[in-house]
């Protein structure tokens, strides 16, 4: 007769321990990015020139983001991004579309340049206009009203095109650039200083102590860890994600002046401190 009692005791167990996992974003082998496991949204049948499906909100619902170029000292432009109803999520690109979630890519001339995994990023001299296009972490494309969502602006820093919600269809051509572009350096800017550093367990190799720099030196981390973690350089908002094995780089101008801490997210360690006068 206590046969029955000790089933359904059994059974709530299994039910809570089911209910208390942690969800996870990736994809199940076999399927492919633009069909992943996340359901947020409309999937349209619109492609961006990438190839990339259209994933549409609300618009009261969907991420914005607007794009401000700032000339670098050393010739090209840092690029900062606002975003509201939407965060970077290095740590699940290539999981499933989750709304408010993903990273951005920058198309330079019409052309995709590289991904932003948080609102800072670099173009070199020479370019003309700029798009911002936020992407879900599957790799769709955040859309509303049926267009991405993304801003564009001139690399003289005013905004220019789509809003930044988007408002011109996939597969458009750039906007035309300035009849009078501003002349740009030619001389090749200076690397600057470079700084390699490695993560074993807890142990940071060689150990965290001060860079001392100059305002407007260029610097660049070269990071190798041995798991998944997230870079974040405290104060310049820059962000890098970090692969088992892998070096990642990032390049930042101290532009700004004080003491920063660069530390990873997950493990929390202290990797190094900028100290720019």
């Amino acid at each position: 007769m206590a046969t029955a009692p000790l089933v359904l005791v059994l059974a709530a167990v299994l039910s809570l321990a089911g209910c208390g996992g942690r969800a996870t974003t990736h994809h199940k082998p076999g399927t492919s990015h633009q069909e992943a496991t996340g359901t947020s949204g409309t999937l349209l049948a619109a492609r961006d020139e990438g190839g990339h499906r259209l994933r549409e909100l609300p618009t009261a619902d969907a991420p914005t983001v607007r794009a401000e170029a700032r000339p670098d000292s050393e010739g090209g432009w840092n690029v900062h991004l606002t975003v509201e109803r939407f965060r970077f999520t290095p740590e699940s690109t290539g999981g499933a579309a989750l709304p408010g979630r993903g990273h951005a890519r920058l198309l330079v001339d019409g052309r995709e340049f590289t991904r932003l995994y948080g609102p800072w990023g670099y173009v070199p001299a020479g370019a003309h206009t700029l798009t911002v296009r936020l992407h879900a972490d599957d790799h769709t494309v955040w859309a509303a009203a049926g267009a991405p969502v993304q801003a564009t602006v001139r690399l003289d820093g005013t905004p220019t095109g789509p809003t930044p919600t988007g408002s011109a269809p996939p597969g458009s051509p750039p906007a035309s650039p300035p009849t009078s572009p501003r002349p740009t350096a030619s001389r090749t800017p200076d690397p600057g200083r470079t700084v390699t550093l490695t993560i074993s367990g807890k142990t940071v190799s060689p150990p965290p102590s001060r860079i001392e720099l100059k305002k407007g030196e260029r610097l660049t981390l070269r990071v190798t860890g041995d798991r998944a973690d997230t870079l974040h350089v405290h104060g310049y908002d820059r962000e890098l994600p970090l692969s088992p094995g892998t070096t990642a780089t990032l390049t930042l101008v101290a532009d700004r002046t004080g003491l920063f801490e660069v530390e990873t997210h997950g493990s929390g360690l202290l990797l190094t401190q900028l100290v720019v006068r």
